[in-house]
């Protein structure tokens, strides 16, 4: 059986004689120098670690909770084949806790002047980029006693997307969506703004509907008959301030506004609308314009996979600012942010003007589920104390949901599971009711 380095060690102290071994190295060798031959034998035969060669290929992207397979190619140019540990180091958030040392250790053996691929499987649990650290081979002699060890540098990055988790509503939304186009049987009498035909009157039409050129020339009355919007401009506004890196269930708010967001942009997009995305605290930390309907997906993936919250209090008048110079004609403008009223009534009420008089704005804020099982919970003096915190912060948010109703504000305030279709069908009303 081959023994390593540490256990041939204590193989050679076990054998030499009491009284006569010399505790020095030199006394070891001298009396063991069968066992030192064979390791400087085993460490010659060894292949070099410095001089392989090694290349990486794979996934550059998954989405949070789905894996990445990386593949590391190992070219072993030298005389003497490789029998070696290999350890391909990522960040910690790379895999699933305690899985680590089990996906990261291989085992290969690449015979001389040939390549040999191993794979490395990732389940990152954060969004983001994920950058491979030191690859670090252990090369083992055909006897196992000594072994040669070192580093290599092999560059390689996976991008974690997030993971649009709201995508299971996206049908229904889109069979609502060509309701209020007229592309089903469903009849919906929307009240859009854009002329689609005309058609017989029937009792019950709006009056002011009737195209008296079209009844002249016919012997019936006819009726114009209209359709929502399309190309309409929608921007996405993201507040990464302070109060977006709150935790709502096991999530920050901010990763349970993008899903919101990336069902809206979806809806949207298959809608004929033109989707934006700006993100923004104290400076604009993501801006995405001009995307076409088939690129605007993947690129607000792309762009929302690398935002963190950041601790600074978001400038409100900033973000009015450059919200305004990011949709120069009258747009939808999606704010995603909190209901705390200092943030509101000291940020965003001020330069809420400036916002409605150009803009149709709808606030989307996400709902810790957690307040609202405070509030239901009774039985013991903690459980009612809690339940009447719970009421008075649900109390709050009314409140500042009402002030701003009462600028002409849309609010969407739900928690992370329901924020998505009820976002999705606010945009829905406003469009059929020809607010857009």
């Amino acid at each position: 059986m081959a023994l390593t380095g540490r256990a041939a060690l204590i193989a050679a102290l076990a054998s030499v004689p009491v009284g006569v071994w010399d505790p020095s190295w030199t006394g070891i060798l001298a009396v063991n120098a069968p066992l030192a031959v064979a390791c400087a034998c085993d460490f010659a035969l060894a292949a070099p670690v410095r001089r392989l060669g090694l290349t990486r290929s794979g996934d550059a992207s998954a989405r949070l909770g789905e894996t990445a397979d990386v593949t590391l190619t190992v070219s072993n140019p030298s005389g003497r084949p490789l029998r070696a540990r290999l350890r391909d180091a990522w960040p910690p958030s790379s895999w699933q806790p305690g899985t680590e040392t089990a996906a990261s250790r291989h085992s290969l053996t690449v015979p001389a002047g040939e390549r040999r691929r191993v794979t490395t499987r990732l389940r990152p649990t954060r969004r983001g980029d994920r950058h491979a650290d030191r690859v670090t081979i252990r090369s083992y002699g055909p006897l196992g006693l000594l072994t040669r060890q070192g580093t290599h540098r092999v560059p390689w990055t996976v991008r974690v997307l997030p993971p649009f988790t709201s995508r299971k509503h996206l049908p229904s939304k889109l069979s609502r969506l060509r309701e209020l186009d007229g592309r089903t049987s469903v009849l919906t009498r929307g009240e859009g703004t854009e002329f689609d035909s005309l058609r017989e009157y029937v009792p019950g039409d709006d009056t002011r509907s009737i195209d008296w050129r079209a009844t002249a020339r016919h012997s019936t009355v006819a009726v114009r008959t209209w359709r929502p919007e399309r190309d309409r401009h929608i921007l996405l506004v993201l507040d990464t301030g302070r109060t977006s890196a709150g935790r709502v269930g096991d999530v920050p708010r901010l990763d349970a506004a993008m899903d919101a967001a990336l069902l809206l942009a979806a809806l949207a997009s298959r809608a004929g609308d033109r989707v934006d995305l700006l993100a923004y605290d104290r400076r604009v930390r993501a801006l995405l314009q001009g995307r076409t309907a088939g690129d605007v997906l993947p690129s607000l993936v792309n762009a929302m996979a690398t935002l963190e919250p950041e601790l600074v209090e978001t400038d409100a008048r900033g973000l009015a600012a450059t919200t305004i110079r990011s949709a120069p004609r009258r747009s939808l403008v999606v704010l995603f942010t909190t209901l705390d009223a200092a943030p509101i009534e000291e940020g965003l009420l001020p330069v809420l003007p400036q916002l409605t008089q150009r803009h149709t704005v709808l606030v989307a804020s996400v709902a810790d589920p957690h307040v609202s099982r405070m509030a239901q919970a009774r039985g013991h003096t903690d459980a009612v104390y809690e339940a009447a915190a719970a009421a008075q912060a649900q109390s709050e948010r009314r409140q500042i949901a009402d002030q701003l109703r009462r600028h002409g504000v849309t609010v969407v305030d739900a928690t992370p599971d329901e924020l998505p279709p009820a976002l999705a069908d606010a945009y829905l009303e406003l469009k059929a009711a020809g607010r857009l």
